[in-house]
């Protein structure tokens, strides 16, 4: 589904992503961890098309990522993306905010286009939410509406970059819950994430990614409990530290 061939990526003298390569097939969960500004956010939106990218090919379902082909936009809109911040439109209710892709981008009709946003709604647990607007929601119900957004599309994929970072640690558990229930569903995904038990639980796959390059990738039980390279162990050891 996702083919990702030894791209690079350099914002001046900087190198953020250097021979970075990834197969995702259909179905499959992948989850890349690693330390803050090691290129993940930067490798999610190339494959996007939403960052362009100096060297390499990205594929999806066979279609050229390129951010400067008009194919772009049809390429888009079967690629969900859900970032850190929830990037709601203030002025639009949740409901407004769900079918807004659909009938603006898509042309489905309303009609249509308001029944599959009740039930992606209902999905994501927030049947008796649809007529709030999101400053009366909380950060995960926030985010909750924009993963039924990016589901709204009937995307291929879903990426997720860090979709929990910016909810206080109670909310993270409502979020995770919808993004396995995805996984379970077959949704093909790339997460990009700290939730190492998250990880453990749902990744077919878990890449660890340090300064631009993978440095290790096989399932999670022997990424996460039995790394092999020095700088893996390292860092999961302060990720799991248990707090003071």
């Amino acid at each position: 589904m996702i083919v990702v061939d030894r791209i690079a990526k350099a914002f001046g003298t900087h190198v953020v992503l250097e021979d970075f390569s990834l197969t995702v097939d259909k179905g499959e969960v992948v989850c890349i961890i690693g330390p803050s500004g090691s290129g993940k956010s930067t490798a999610l939106r190339c494959i996007n098309g939403l960052e362009s990218y100096d060297r390499g090919t990205i594929t999806i379902d066979g279609a050229r990522v390129d951010r400067a082909d008009p194919s772009i936009h049809a390429l888009r809109s079967e690629t969900g993306m859900v970032f850190q911040r929830f990037n709601l439109f203030p002025h639009r209710t949740a409901i407004e905010n769900v079918m807004e892709g659909p009938v603006y981008v898509k042309r489905v009709p309303r009609a249509e286009a308001r029944e599959r946003a009740v039930a992606l709604l209902e999905k994501v647990g927030l049947a008796q939410k649809i007529d709030a607007y999101p400053d009366k929601l909380s950060g995960g119900q926030q985010q909750r509406v924009a993963i039924a957004r990016a589901l709204a599309m009937q995307p291929k994929v879903m990426l997720f970059d860090e979709p929990t970072s910016a909810l206080d640690p109670e909310l993270v558990g409502e979020v995770l819950k919808v993004m396995l229930t995805l996984a379970r569903e077959g949704m093909t995904m790339i997460v990009v994430t700290h939730e190492i038990g998250f990880a453990a639980e749902v990744a077919n796959r878990v890449l660890f990614l340090d300064h631009g390059r993978i440095l290790e990738q096989g399932p999670p039980e022997a990424i996460l409990k039995n790394p092999q390279h020095e700088r893996t162990r390292d860092f999961l050891q302060r990720v799991l530290r248990p707090a003071a």
